[in-house]
């Protein structure tokens, strides 16, 4: 005999028939399927290709549907020109993700060249990193083992790699705060070139993430090839463990505008390696690049590949906190004009 359906199973049978799919089944995840692009600003084998490399397993793993996660290099400008690809030409649909050195902000700030973007519209999604203290090294061979002559020289060639970018600022900050004279700026390398440049003699100094120093350089370290001569911490006591400890650039300081120009570097390089999607992404895309970023960025895996690449303990920021970051930031007209100077190729100001 043949069963009879129920009044109520066929009416359940109905309902379900006439549910659109999604709501009929579990939804398909958006980034199912698909791929996302880092749009990286900067050449590859820098430490911003390293610090994406940790991250990209984790996030894949919390973004739900396990997209493909692709880094795309787009060296130029320190950094701003990914940056204006994400404001302006990328796709606000949560498949193009800048990730931009500490140069994002003070590009607009300083209103360098090229920096095409507003700060205060760009999407933040986090960071792998806060801070990035700076040292300021020579080769030891070189002699320099005093502050006293380091300022007998003339014409000390520091390698940097474009007007602008912030190994290139800080060069100039040590260099003027450290009472240098006529120092020359040797322009055009990549992180890893400017590292052999230095070996070879090509240029003389170099300003450098101490992390960096201790990543990429750790022969070197550990063969006592570097003279250090001085640092900037960010945060202020955040010394690099490994990295031996040089006086702090605001012990040179001679007025109170000067420290304030140190602490200004500091703030623009806190958000060390900021994460964006471009202004005008659906708030529910958002949500979901800054939830898998933030459980991406705690997952055991992401901290010891990053220790396993950077030679030291990550300290990321939370979209949010990046967010509250870029908004606070110091835009004391004075302190900016003293920046400028320092991030321009014009002469270095007289103290």
């Amino acid at each position: 005999m043949r069963k009879k359906t129920t009044h109520g199973g066929a009416f359940f049978l109905a309902v379900i028939l006439c549910l659109p799919m999604g709501r009929a089944w579990a939804q398909v995840p958006y980034f199912q399927n698909k791929t996302i692009k880092i749009i990286r600003g900067g050449a590859p084998g820098g430490t911003g290709d390293l610090q994406a490399r940790a991250l990209i397993p984790s996030l894949r793993k919390h973004i739900p549907g396990n997209p493909t996660i692709i880094v795309e290099n787009m060296p130029g400008a320190a950094g701003r020109k990914a940056a204006n690809y994400i404001y302006s030409t990328a796709k606000p649909d949560g498949l193009s993700i800048g990730a931009v050195g500490a140069g994002l902000v003070a590009g607009q700030i300083l209103e360098l060249a090229g920096s095409q973007y507003d700060i205060d519209k760009l999407i933040y999604l986090g960071s792998t990193e806060s801070g990035d203290p700076y040292v300021f090294v020579s080769r030891k061979e070189a002699g320099f083992d005093s502050l006293d002559k380091l300022r007998a020289a003339t014409g000390l060639r520091i390698g940097a790699q474009a007007v602008g970018h912030p190994i290139y600022v800080a060069g100039r900050m040590f260099a003027f705060l450290l009472g240098l004279r006529e120092p020359k700026m040797v322009l055009g390398y990549s992180g890893p070139e400017l590292d052999i440049a230095l070996v070879k003699g090509e240029v003389d100094l170099r300003a450098n993430g101490a992390d960096t120093v201790l990543q990429r350089n750790r022969d070197l370290l550990e063969k006592g090839f570097y003279q250090f001569h001085a640092s900037i911490t960010i945060p202020k006591g955040r010394y690099t463990q490994g990295v031996p400890k040089a006086p702090e650039l605001d012990s040179f300081a001679k007025t109170d505008k000067e420290r304030q120009l140190i602490n200004l570097f500091r703030t623009f390089l806190y958000p060390r390696w900021p994460y964006l999607a471009p202004p005008g992404t659906p708030k529910e895309i958002v949500a979901i690049l800054r939830g898998a970023m933030t459980k991406a960025l705690k997952d055991p895996e992401f901290q010891k590949n990053f220790k396993k690449l950077m030679a030291t303990d990550a300290t990321p920021l939370t979209g949010e906190e990046l967010e509250s970051a870029i908004r606070e930031l110091p835009r004391d007209p004075e302190i900016v004009a003293l920046y400028k100077k320092m991030a321009d190729h014009g002469p270095l100001p007289p103290r």
